[in-house]
């Protein structure tokens, strides 16, 4: 039997006990919530016991106290079912207004049911705000949403009427009676923000609460158990190893690294593990959440705590790799605390000549002779027992000069650290990790694996589809009849908008987002000739406001004012998107042009290197969005010889072309 709630009982049941008794169930059920609750609770039963009479008789009903949301550590006040509805009720006891932020919360819980919980997927759903102490309403405001998914809007109500909530809710409606019981039993499959997920497992959550499991998917426990047990191996053998985990965009890398992190970290026994990364932004993002999070909970349970601290805390378990890098180039004999160091989209590592010029410029170290995964890994290997690197692999991300890419990881072990055994995904061998003349030369060497279970194939991020990584691989790509047909697949769960007016493109943003969903503007690195549509790219954002920061903050993604680059979302991700196709990047026949703007004009980019990393720049960003998005390819402008519309018009073109729906 699976427990969600602190508490749950046939309606009948319920109402047929006593409010003495009903908490002393709670309380027993809840075990390590303190005494406090306990008004809070009486308050909540004495009400809905008064609310629920009139339905004592109804068959297959049931109401669950505290229902748990491990997703993201929280629990839904009441969850009631009752005929063909699944009521989510969120109680403000004392309060006579009805917050926005409540409003999101109430409205957040609901959209968890029907997105992640099985058995809601068809239910129709109702979430009801109770503040106790409103006044009375003349009545109430009962409508779907404009999502065609079941859901009502949030419903106000305060404690007297509630009565009159539900009986709107059920005369507003229809549908087979839920049995609850089935209902109860259906899987949990939730599909978390990375910034969820993390604040999750530095919580104590499992993978396996926080993640998907159905047969869709790869299984990201098995892919986590798959590395500890080269960690459990290696310690073991006293034997260094290092291990390829790939995966699609989103499909759940960083979280197998944040969970393979917290695993192996208990000082009691001196194992420690760090999860690094050189996204600046990514790194900052979640150390802030994780650390405003420690804080709020120390301050929970009465801990002197501050923020300061809370950030010291968390500094020491996700941590820039540059500032790991500058720790042992210090010392060049003393190895890292960490005998497990898990390096976040490793594929971005330096080359030799840019670590070399980094080294001179910034750090006054001339002639540095190697290249950032060959030094990272020369830290591990200074241990005398054992080490584990695993490299957590994006294949077509490299977006910066002097990104190496993962061959040279491997190039640095047959070239300096022949003792090290290697783990391998078969997917490296794919073209897009560019990596498969290097993989050759490991073929017959011995301390070589290839293990399947070290690849993460379907998309998580996009949990209404996860088709879309294939679908903007085929569209970067001009494999104009697979983007026909991928996209008819996932526009009836994610929808690709396409328009030329920015501002609709805001307005539809708005429109598609429920609750606390997180939607903002994103554009290209490159893309400087926006200004006219008050886009500067150059302006300087701040993302840990902007992923962040609630809706009230002008710094927010949700103000959809300060706009996102490909440097600042890589490895994180909105809810909806709005991308801004600027001239850049422009479909020319059955290929793309490139373009960077110098001066006064745009010029053709004719490296190579210069135009994948333009290339991937937009993979990411067409991949940042978990539900949906919109494109937008501005009009061009014939009085501004750099908005000229044959700049704009092909791409519009090819887009529609593709299918996608123009508003």
């Amino acid at each position: 039997m699976i427990h969600r709630a602190f508490y749950s009982d046939p309606l009948s049941r319920f109402l047929a006990r006593s409010t003495d008794e009903v908490l002393g169930s709670l309380l027993e059920g809840s075990r390590t919530v303190s005494g406090e609750q306990g008004p809070t609770w009486r308050e909540q039963v004495e009400i809905l016991r008064t609310t629920l009479g009139a339905y004592r008789v109804e068959a297959g009903s049931k109401i669950y106290f505290e229902w748990t949301v491990p997703r993201v550590g929280k629990r839904i006040d009441v969850v009631l079912v009752l005929r063909h509805v699944v009521f989510v009720i969120e109680f403000k006891a004392g309060e006579k207004e009805f917050t926005a932020a409540a409003h999101d919360q109430v409205w957040d819980y609901a959209l968890d049911l029907k997105n992640f919980h099985e058995t809601s997927h068809r239910a129709l759903v109702a979430p009801i705000l109770v503040a106790t102490e409103a006044p009375s309403s003349a009545g109430f405001r009962v409508a779907f949403t404009a999502h065609d998914d079941r859901l009502f809007c949030p419903i106000y109500s305060n404690a007297v009427d509630l009565a009159g909530a539900i009986s709107a809710v059920l005369a507003h409606s229809e549908g087979p009676v839920i049995d609850a019981d089935k209902w109860e039993q259906g899987r949990y499959s939730p599909t978390p923000t990375i910034i969820e997920a993390a604040l999750a497992l530095y919580g104590g959550h499992g993978v396996s609460d926080i993640s998907r499991s159905d047969a869709a998917a790869t299984n990201l426990s098995r892919t986590s158990e798959a590395i500890n047990e080269i960690i459990r191996t290696s310690r073991e053998r006293s034997v260094k190893s290092i291990c390829f985990v790939t995966g699609v965009p989103g499909a759940g890398k960083t979280l197998v690294g944040l969970k393979v992190a917290t695993d192996h970290s208990r000082p009691e026994d001196k194992l420690h593990s760090t999860f690094l990364s050189g996204n600046q932004p990514l790194v900052s993002v979640m150390t802030e959440a994780l650390a405003r999070d420690k804080y709020r909970r120390d301050k929970k349970v009465g801990k002197q705590a501050t923020l300061t601290e809370a950030r010291r805390a968390v500094g020491a378990f996700i941590q820039i790799v540059h500032r790991f890098r500058d720790e042992y180039l210090k010392d060049r004999e003393r190895p890292p605390v960490d005998h497990v160091v898990i390096f976040d989209e490793a594929q971005r590592a330096w080359n030799q000549a840019q670590t070399a010029f980094f080294m001179r410029r910034k750090k006054g170290v001339p002639n540095f002779t190697q290249s950032e995964p060959e030094f990272l890994i020369s830290c591990m290997d200074r241990h005398n027992d054992w080490a584990v690197v695993v490299c957590l692999v994006g294949g077509g991300q490299e977006i910066n000069t002097g990104e190496v890419g993962i061959a040279e990881w491997i190039d640095s072990i047959l070239r300096a650290f022949q003792g090290w055994e290697i783990h391998i995904s078969p997917k490296l061998r794919d073209s897009e990790y560019a990596a498969e003349a290097t993989i050759a030369k490991v073929h017959g060497r011995t301390g070589v694996s290839f293990n399947q279970d070290l690849h993460l194939s379907v998309s998580m991020r996009s949990f209404r589809a996860e088709s879309v990584s294939s679908l903007v691989k085929a569209i970067l790509d001009h494999e104009e009849a697979d983007a026909r047909r991928l996209h008819t697949e996932v526009m009836a769960k994610y929808p690709i908008m396409l328009t030329r007016d920015l501002r609709k493109a805001k307005c539809w943003l708005k429109t598609q987002a429920r609750g606390s969903e997180r939607y903002g503007v994103l554009v290209s690195s490159e893309a400087q000739r926006l200004k006219p549509h008050a886009i500067d790219v150059r302006s300087p954002m701040d993302p840990v406001h902007w992923f962040l920061g609630p809706k009230e903050d002008v710094r927010s993604s949700y103000y959809l004012e300060d706009v996102a680059t490909q440097f600042h979302v890589q490895g994180l991700e909105l809810d909806w998107a709005a991308l801004v196709w600027d001239g850049d990047f422009r479909a020319a026949g059955r290929g793309w042009s490139h373009h960077s703007f110098v001066g006064d004009r745009w010029q053709n980019i004719n490296k190579n290197d210069r135009k994948i990393f333009l290339k991937n720049a937009y993979r990411v960003l067409l991949t940042r969005a978990r539900q949906g998005m919109v494109i937008v390819v501005p009009e061009g402008d014939p009085k501004d010889p750099t908005r000229d519309a044959s700049f704009y018009d092909p791409t519009f073109e090819y887009l529609a072309g593709l299918g996608l729906q123009a508003i």
